[in-house]
């Protein structure tokens, strides 16, 4: 995860982001979402992201363990919000509309 964060800096430094940067085959933003789910869950092991990728859209979906949904939904879905809100900012140097759907 370390090499995420310095990725990001480095690209904000230089005012640029590597679009098509795949690394183990998921993207940036799959990591991001993994990254913020597994610190917000009691079971990181069983967080998995499935990056779904359309013409003008990229689709995630975010499996939790047993008893984590609601860690990651929060209290009247704020949490939720608040990861779709920080994904749609990310993803918005891509050109591209990031969707989080949360299964279970």
């Amino acid at each position: 995860m370390a090499s995420f964060w310095n990725r990001l800096k480095k690209d904000n430094e230089l005012g640029e982001v590597d679009k098509d940067h795949n690394k183990e085959g998921g993207t940036e933003m799959k990591e991001f979402v993994e990254y913020i789910a597994k610190h917000l869950v009691d079971k990181p092991d069983e967080v998995q992201v499935l990056e779904i990728d359309g013409e003008r859209t990229v689709v995630y979906e975010l499996r939790v363990g047993d008893g984590d949904l609601g860690k990651v939904i929060g209290k009247r879905g704020q949490t939720a919000k608040s990861i779709r809100t920080l994904l749609a900012a990310a993803s918005a140097k891509s050109g591209k509309r990031a969707v989080l759907e949360i299964l279970e």
